[in-house]
């Protein structure tokens, strides 16, 4: 059984393994902030997300919720 880097990432729009040398293009919706991440950055797993007018909230059943007002997006 193989332990989990630390280190390891993963695309919040794509889900995801950032690799070096690997291009994982970020959609234009959500390089323009019109779209929140969808996989949590830290297990690639998929999290519930709601979008209001003013914002959005992203939870991970393992790593908790972020939200566009924590990553300045509001």
């Amino acid at each position: 059984m193989s332990t989990i880097d630390e280190a390891e990432r993963y695309n919040s729009y794509t889900g995801r393994r950032i690799v070096d040398g690997v291009d994982d293009p970020i959609p234009a919706a959500a390089a323009l902030g019109l779209e929140p991440p969808r996989f949590c950055e830290h297990c690639g797993r998929r999290m519930i997300v709601q979008v209001s007018p003013d914002g959005w909230w992203a939870k991970c059943s393992r790593h908790g919720v972020s939200d566009s007002t924590a990553l300045e997006f509001r």
